[in-house]
């Protein structure tokens, strides 16, 4: 490997550390393999042995985790000085089918696929690492970095809590992560401080009530209504009694009740998600959501039983860090490849680490340029333009280079 660079940061010094064409082949094929053989969350034992591998003919020492799947991996050694600085890629894939159709390396495992790019984020990290190794060596890394390689991302409240548990921000200062973004053109990032994602929870309700005959409502309690009500009104108060501006919204994805059209049912289940745009209302909205249907519940005289699951807080992009990787970009691709971005209803379990350190996840542009079909993450068709790949590589790279000489 040769890490030479023409690029210049903006005080004029040359960054090394451009990917030689030999890498870029190889974390291609890399991404193409995981790609094939998509894991599950906390299954991901595959995964996890080939990045192993890796790393470890590299040199590395890499470490998995105390739960059995991920890994760590530090780049030079920290001598309990300055923080170091972490790089992290999510590893599992989706229960979903890959649908694509001739593409040489559509997943062979059934119903299971990378329909996010999680395999791209593995890839980047993975080339991240390597680059920097041999930077270490030639003595032109003066400041160790980690590598925080974690499963379960898809998995409420996300494999990063299980993560921090297992000790992985010891000795981090900052952290560093990207999410393949099918609306961003390859060669270009999107970035955005502050809030770059949403919180997001999970709700699952059952009500219950004696049930009768749907002649005589007055005499029993109607858990249809009282259901339909939940439906309705529970998400029309939750938005009036926060914020607007927080985007707190309570939307239902399953109801469930009866079975025959003249009997009024005992039980009824209801599930859904709450999304909030705002971390103070997230860590309130448990509270103020659970009072809202107990209040339609007891209206209509209907039992509730409600077991609000935490899921994720939104991903806060902390300005300083958000910079680090502007810098870091124009510094590989020029200002052109750094483009604003909004913040996204979806949720992202980056946002645990965040909790105790400062970090910043940018949007990686995995799109054809030129390309309007209009792909989305989490579908079966769901594919990237590989040259991506290297553009987060180098990214991450300048940064941790940036980053070790401030």
């Amino acid at each position: 490997m040769s890490p030479e660079s023409e690029a210049d940061h903006p005080g004029g010094a040359a960054l090394p550390g451009t990917l030689p064409e030999a890498l870029r082949a190889e974390l291609v094929e890399f991404r193409r393999d995981l790609h094939m053989h998509p894991e599950l969350g906390n299954q991901e034992f595959r995964t996890t042995a080939a990045i192993k591998a890796r790393l470890e003919k590299a040199g590395l020492k890499p470490r998995v985790l105390a739960i059995g799947t991920g890994l760590i991996c530090d780049i030079g050694e920290w001598d309990g000085g300055r923080p170091m600085l972490a790089l992290r890629a999510d590893i599992d894939g989706l229960p979903i089918p890959d649908t694509k159709s001739e593409c040489p390396y559509r997943s062979r495992v059934p119903d299971r696929a990378h329909a996010c790019g999680h395999d791209v984020h593995t890839a980047v990290v993975l080339g991240a690492g390597l680059v920097l190794a041999e930077l270490l060596k030639r003595g032109q890394l003066s400041r160790p970095v980690r590598l925080i390689f974690q499963p379960a991302e898809e998995v409420l409240p996300g494999g990063a809590a299980d993560v921090v548990e297992c000790g992985v921000l010891d000795g981090v200062g900052r952290m560093l992560a990207v999410h393949c973004d099918p609306k961003v053109d390859a060669g270009k990032i999107g970035l955005r401080a502050g809030a770059i994602t949403s919180a997001c929870d999970r709700l699952e309700i059952a009500l219950d009530g004696p049930g009768g005959h749907t002649a005589r409502p007055h005499l029993t309690t109607d858990l249809v209504t009282a259901a339909a009500r939940v439906v309705t009104d529970v998400p029309a108060l939750v938005a009036r009694r926060a914020d607007a501006r927080s985007g707190l919204a309570v939307t239902w994805g399953r109801v469930e009740t009866g079975h025959a059209p003249n009997v009024i049912p005992q039980h009824a289940e209801l599930s859904g998600t709450v999304r909030c745009l705002d971390l103070d209302t997230w860590r309130q909205a448990p509270d103020l959501v659970v009072a809202v249907i107990d209040e339609v519940a007891n209206l209509h005289r209907a039992k509730s039983e409600i077991n609000y699951i935490r899921g994720v807080p939104p991903v806060v992009n902390d300005p300083a860090v958000t910079d680090l990787l502007r810098d870091a970009m124009i510094a590989r691709r020029g200002a052109d490849s750094v483009e604003g971005t909004e913040q996204s209803l979806g949720g992202e379990d980056f946002s645990w680490y965040l909790e105790h350190v400062p970090g910043a996840m940018a949007r990686l542009g995995v799109r054809v340029p030129g390309d309007r079909v209009g792909r989305d993450l989490h579908q079966g068709d769901f594919d990237v333009d590989e040259s991506a790949i290297s553009v987060g590589v180098e990214m991450f790279t300048a940064a941790a280079l940036l980053d070790a000489a401030g």
